[in-house]
């Protein structure tokens, strides 16, 4: 099942990224079932002519039959989520998630596929929830020893009670430009770079539509270098990391427009122009933030490197990366050896022996 949509302000953006996972995905060996989540969470059986489909973005067909979990799903031995109300429909072996933002990458979807007890592309519950929240990931990277910009996370009770306090906080503790963004969205939405403090308060209350909690982040002259990083098919091995690449936009800073209106928003540049040294220094801190942040099967780790100081900084993590004809991840594999359509057949593997392996877990506690 390739599971796209969702509840959240990407919902357009995994459309696009689903329409190429599933163009990828090695019809030979895999029997692809497209089901959307809409914006009002209901789950659809979409057609499977999508699987012919050529557009850039999938649709969702409102009028298509509904996709239900079961209430018991120890009961059945496989294909735990099933395609109609007979036992005698087909069942999904492995859900492939390509979903972005709130409620499709933060946990919440991968907890439901635990329960439903069907393997799944992607980092689990840990891995998703922690990824997707600026705030947390950034403090536990720091507290591993991984260089971070500074910032400030603001809550939205503290803004609603007292915003003159928010303001003048963030105002001591970060010299302008700053940026604000959404602490657990993805792609750029709702967020601002704030060159001055009167325009502070409007960015606040924008970046606060879309999360309870934001982040402002000081303004780094940087570059923007991507790690795309892949679970070891050798279970206890390091992840792999690849080629790192590099995003140079055209617009002031790589905004939502820059990476999925403007045609020219931005270039691509895979490999990244780093000598030997930075190449090995920056896939050190992609593998560890990997480790650290608890990812499996796959994440886009993104890098600032400071232009003045030459530092380089960890920005953030994408546990479901973007999967569009365009995006970094694919990309920075393909330049890596590992073909699009081999990469997508290593994350479906990936999924069925992480299941396995938890599968093989004790349940029940027996005192003997």
């Amino acid at each position: 099942m390739v599971l796209y949509g969702g509840r959240s302000g990407e919902h357009e953006i995994s459309l696009r990224s689903a329409a190429s996972v599933m163009r990828y995905l090695d019809s030979a060996r895999f029997e692809v079932i497209p089901v959307a989540i809409d914006k009002q969470g209901r789950w659809l059986l979409n057609d499977v002519s999508l699987l012919q489909y050529s557009g850039e973005s999938l649709p969702v067909y409102k009028d298509a039959p509904r996709v239900m979990l079961p209430p018991n799903p120890g009961s059945a031995t496989q294909g735990l989520i099933r395609l109609g109300s007979s036992e005698k429909t087909p069942g999904v072996d492995v859900v492939f998630p390509v979903m972005h933002g709130p409620l499709c990458e933060d946990g919440a979807i991968q907890g439901l596929l635990e329960l439903a007890d069907v393997p799944f592309v992607g980092c689990s519950v840990l891995g998703s929830a922690v990824g997707m929240d600026k705030d947390v990931a950034k403090r536990l990277v720091r507290d591993a020893g991984l260089p971070i910009v500074p910032y400030v996370a603001l809550r939205a009770s503290e803004w609603k009670r007292d915003p003159q306090k928010c303001l003048k906080r963030i105002q001591a503790e970060l010299p302008f430009p700053i940026f604000v963004k959404p602490a657990n969205l993805g792609s750029s939405v709702g967020v601002h770079k704030v060159k001055e403090a009167g325009n502070l308060t409007a960015a606040l209350d924008d970046a606060f539509r879309y999360d309870t909690k934001v982040l402002i982040e000081r303004s780094v002259n940087a570059r923007e270098i991507e790690l795309a990083v892949l679970e070891s098919a050798e279970f206890g091995q390091p992840a792999m990391v690849s080629t790192p690449g590099e995003i140079v936009p055209t617009h002031e800073f790589y905004s939502y427009e820059a990476k999925y209106i403007d045609e020219g928003g931005a270039r691509l540049l895979i490999p990244a122009q780093l000598d030997a040294k930075q190449i090995e220094t920056v896939q050190k801190i992609a593998r560890e933030a990997f480790e650290v942040l608890e990812c499996e099967g796959m994440a886009r780790v993104d890098l600032f490197l400071d232009k003045d100081s030459g530092q380089f900084y960890f920005n953030e993590v994408n546990t479901i990366p973007g999967f569009t004809s365009i995006s970094m991840y694919p990309k920075m594999w393909e330049h890596s050896g590992i073909p699009y359509t081999e990469l997508l057949t290593r994350l479906v593997e990936l999924a069925i022996a992480r299941h396995n392996r938890r599968s093989n877990l004790v349940r029940e506690f027996h005192q003997t």
